[in-house]
C-alpha cells in the first residue's frame, strides 16, 4: 500500500497587543507563535501606535510568547523602526536574555552609513571624519618613513634585520621582471611625443628639433616619471598585497614574536631594492624613449638616424641625466614606502587585501606627481 506524506499543521498565529499601564507607559505584548510561516498582521497595531502619539518610551513583553524563530527579530525590528519614525524610544530590557542578545548583534551588523539623523549631519560628520582619517593616516606614514630611516641607519652600520637573499630575489622582481611593461610603454611614450612635436614643429620647418624635445623630455622628466607610475602599479601595489595578506595571516605577528623587526626584514629589502633599481630603469626607459622618438622622426619625418642622433646628444648634458636619475630614486622611496605601509596597517580580512592594494597604487601615483612638482619648483629655483 502507497504510503502518503502528510503536510505538517499549519503553525498557529502569534499576537502582538499595544497595552498602556497606569503610570502611562506603552508596552507591545507579544503572545503566541512567532515562527516563519505563522501568520502574524502587524497594521492594527501600527495603526493603534498612531493613534497612541505621542509614545515616549515603548518597552517590549514577550513572557507569552511560546515558540519564536529569527523571523521574530525582523518584527522587533520593524516595530522599532515605527516607533522611532514616530517619534518615540524602545527599551529592550523586558526582553528574554536569548532574543536581546540576538538584537544587539543584528544592531551591530548593521551596515555603517544605514541610520543617519539627518543630511546635513552626516555631510559635515563625513567630511570631518575624512580630515581625521587623513591626518591620522599622514601620522603613521611619518612614524613608518621614521622607522624606516633608523633601520637604513642600522643597515649602514652593518647590522641588517634581513637575509642577503631576500634582497637579491626582491631586486630580481623589480628590476629584470619589470622591463617587459617598461620597455613597451617608454617605446610608446617616445614615439608619442615624437608625434605631438613633429605636428607642430613641422609648422616651422624645424623638425630636426624634435630630437630635443623628446630627448629633454624623456631624460628629465618623462622617463623617470613614467616608470614610477608603472612600478607604483606593479611593485608597490605587489608590496601593499603580500605585506597585508601576511598581516590577515598573522604572520608579522609571529615574527615580531620571534624578535624580528617587521620592517627590517620585511621593509627594508624592498625600500633598498626599488631604490637601487629606479634609476636603472629610468636610465633604460630613457634611450628606448629616445629610441622610439628616432623611429617617428625616420619614418614620419624623413630625417636621417646619425642626423636625429647627433641633434640629440648636442641637446642632451650630464646636468638632465643626473636629474632623471635623482628624481626616479625619490620615486622608488615614494613607491616602496607607500606599498609597504599599506600593507602592514592594513586590515585582517580578505577585503582589506584590496583595500590596501587600491591605496597603496593610489597615493604613491599622488605623491610622485607632488614630488615631481616640488623638483620643478626647486630645479627652477636653482636654474637648473
Amino acid at each position: 500500500m502507497a504510503s502518503s506524506v502528510q503536510s505538517p499543521p499549519p503553525t498557529s498565529s502569534g499576537t502582538v497587543d499595544l497595552q498602556r499601564s497606569s503610570s502611562g507607559a506603552l508596552a507591545l505584548v507579544f503572545a503566541g507563535d512567532w515562527r516563519v510561516g505563522s501568520a502574524n498582521p502587524l497594521a492594527p497595531v501600527l495603526n493603534r501606535l498612531d493613534d497612541a502619539k505621542p509614545l515616549g518610551q515603548v518597552t517590549y513583553a514577550a513572557d507569552e510568547v511560546d515558540v519564536w524563530d529569527t523571523s521574530f527579530l525582523l518584527v522587533l525590528r520593524k516595530l522599532e523602526a515605527a516607533v522611532i519614525e514616530r517619534g518615540g524610544t524602545v527599551s529592550h530590557e523586558t526582553l528574554p536574555d536569548g532574543i536581546r542578545r540576538l538584537m544587539a548583534l543584528a544592531e551591530r551588523g548593521e551596515p555603517q552609513g544605514a541610520r543617519r539623523d539627518s543630511p546635513d549631519e552626516s555631510f559635515l560628520g563625513g567630511i570631518g571624519e575624512a580630515t581625521l582619517k587623513g591626518l591620522r593616516e599622514g601620522g603613521q606614514m611619518l612614524i613608518f618613513t621614521g622607522e624606516a630611516a633608523l633601520g637604513f641607519v642600522r643597515v649602514l652600520r652593518g647590522r641588517p634585520g634581513f637575509r642577503a637573499s631576500d634582497l637579491l630575489l626582491i631586486i630580481q622582481d623589480v628590476g629584470a621582471k619589470a622591463l617587459p611593461i617598461v620597455t613597451l610603454i617608454s617605446i610608446l611614450v617616445g614615439m608619442i611625443l615624437a608625434f605631438v612635436g613633429a605636428v607642430q614643429l613641422r609648422q616651422f620647418g624645424v623638425e630636426i628639433y624634435v630630437a630635443n624635445l623628446v630627448g629633454i623630455a624623456m631624460l628629465r622628466e618623462m622617463g623617470a616619471l613614467m616608470t614610477a607610475i608603472i612600478m607604483a602599479g606593479r611593485t608597490g601595489a605587489a608590496f601593499a598585497a603580500e605585506l597585508a595578506s601576511m598581516q590577515a595571516n598573522e604572520e608579522v605577528d609571529a615574527l615580531s614574536t620571534f624578535g624580528f623587526n617587521a620592517v627590517d626584514f620585511l621593509v627594508l629589502p624592498r625600500v633598498i631594492a626599488l631604490v637601487l633599481m629606479m634609476p636603472l630603469l629610468a636610465l633604460y626607459a630613457d634611450i628606448l624613449g629616445i629610441l622610439g622618438g628616432a623611429l617617428i622622426g625616420t619614418t614620419l619625418l624623413g630625417l636621417d638616424f646619425s642626423q636625429y642622433w647627433a641633434q640629440t646628444l648636442r641637446a642632451l648634458n650630464l646636468t638632465q641625466l643626473f636629474i632623471g636619475l635623482a628624481k626616479a630614486s625619490v620615486f622608488g622611496v615614494i613607491v616602496a614606502l607607500t606599498g609597504c605601509q599599506r600593507g602592514l596597517f592594513a586590515g585582517r580580512s580578505a577585503a582589506a587585501v584590496g583595500l590596501a592594494t587600491t591605496s597603496a597604487v593610489v597615493i604613491a601615483i599622488v605623491l610622485i606627481v607632488v614630488a615631481d612638482g616640488l623638483f620643478a619648483v626647486i630645479l627652477d629655483i636653482l636654474r637648473l
